[in-house]
């Protein structure tokens, strides 16, 4: 069996998708010194995070179709060019207008590059090796969510403005993709409205649907009980420091790493289907255990539950998507399955925060357990193999 982490051009779209997280968690730790640094109040920071990702929300769809019939390079390129000068750009603003203009431009550049790295691996493999493609660069992703915070983190002990130099690497990086990446492209005949009837064709089926609804479902998890209110958990129950808080998610974000790494062998050994049943299991574990455990060191177990679950389901779900999509449908499949993940992104914060002002905190994760239920529901009556 031939190392497929070592493929130049797998190794590309680890790039790509580096990228991809890069704009909003190496400036995470750096917030606070912008409030000071732009005199701003502490309820417009989140506008630094919402102005880079809005264009993702909006801009899916088309990227998805572009990416069909333009072809995978055509939409790449540019795109890290214009999430690296932008972003570069970001370091120079002055105030808060100049950085959120900014970092809209940059959010444009970034919007393609969750779409495309996904829908690329899709093109260039088949079979098992797709789900070993799939595993490896979520597991990627995960190092990526770990390790920049702790790099912008070191950075903005210069300034809040020099995270914003990271960026810079996607410029060589769209020059040796340009050049060296090495993936088929799509067939771009027949017309748009031919194009678009295939594509709704496929989407509308009971496995793409439920799939999607996977999708949604996990995100609600990840944004809600994990990303908003864990931290908060952790502080009033459990006294945690802000590094503390970050090395719980570190611990994370490793298994989930561990668990994409290795998904190609349980795929092969157990099939897709129970890999999402068994994500489904360790979602509901890390749902009913956390609010429950008597101290810091008993929080550690559901978290890595969780960890092991985004591992084994994710990189399952687009595997999945990219072997049911068509070549010259498969960027409009990504792009749907990412307007779902950017909807649970917004939609979570609003629907657990609802939850947490009824119920308090018990509710927010009765809510993830909800969750939880629905994939599992989703995996064991609607998902085949």
């Amino acid at each position: 069996m031939r190392r497929l982490y070592l493929d130049k051009n797998l190794q590309l779209v680890f790039g790509v998708t580096l990228m991809a997280i890069l704009g909003v968690s190496s400036i995470i730790p750096a917030l606070p010194d912008m409030i000071t640094g732009l005199d701003i109040t502490p309820s417009r920071i989140g506008l630094v995070i919402a102005a880079f990702t809005l264009p993702g929300a909006l801009l899916a769809p088309l990227v998805g179709i572009l990416a069909d019939r333009l072809g995978r390079k055509a939409v790449l390129v540019p795109s890290l060019f214009l999430f690296g000068i932008f972003g570069f750009a970001c370091f120079f603003a002055r105030n808060i207008e100049q950085l959120l203009m900014l970092r809209l431009l940059q959010g444009i550049g970034a919007a393609p590059l969750g779409v495309l790295y996904g829908t690329i691996i899709g093109d260039l493999y088949q079979g098992p090796e797709r789900g070993r493609a799939m595993g490896y660069n979520a597991s990627v992703l995960s190092m990526g969510t770990a390790g920049f915070p702790a790099l912008g983190g070191a950075l903005a002990m210069l300034g809040w403005q020099y995270p914003f130099i990271l960026p810079l690497l996607a410029i060589p990086l769209g020059l040796v993709v340009l050049r060296h990446l090495d993936a088929p492209e799509p067939r771009s005949g027949g017309s748009f409205r031919d194009y678009l009837a295939g594509a709704w064709e496929r989407i509308r089926t009971r496995q793409v649907l439920a799939l999607f609804a996977t999708t949604l479902m996990t995100f609600m998890v990840l944004y809600g009980p994990i990303v908003t209110y864990l931290p908060v958990l952790l502080h009033q129950s459990h006294q945690a420091t802000a590094m503390t808080i970050g090395m719980v998610f570190l611990v994370a974000s490793g298994f989930s790493g561990i668990a994409s790494f290795l998904l190609g062998p349980l795929a092969e050994r157990f099939g897709q289907r129970r890999l999402l049943m068994a994500s489904a299991v360790l979602y509901a574990l890390s749902m009913i255990l956390t609010p429950s455990a008597p101290g810091l060191w008993h929080v550690l177990p559901p978290v890595v539950c969780f960890g092991l679950a985004q591992g084994l389901n994710i990189p399952t779900v687009m595997t999945m998507l990219a072997t049911i999509a068509p070549m010259e449908q498969r960027g409009a499949f990504m792009a749907a399955n990412g307007l779902l993940l950017r909807l649970a992104q917004t939609l979570a914060p609003l629907v657990m925060g609802g939850l947490y002002a009824l119920f308090g905190m018990a509710g927010v994760f009765a809510g993830g357990l909800a969750c939880a239920a629905v994939i599992l529901f989703l995996a064991i009556f609607w998902v085949q193999e």
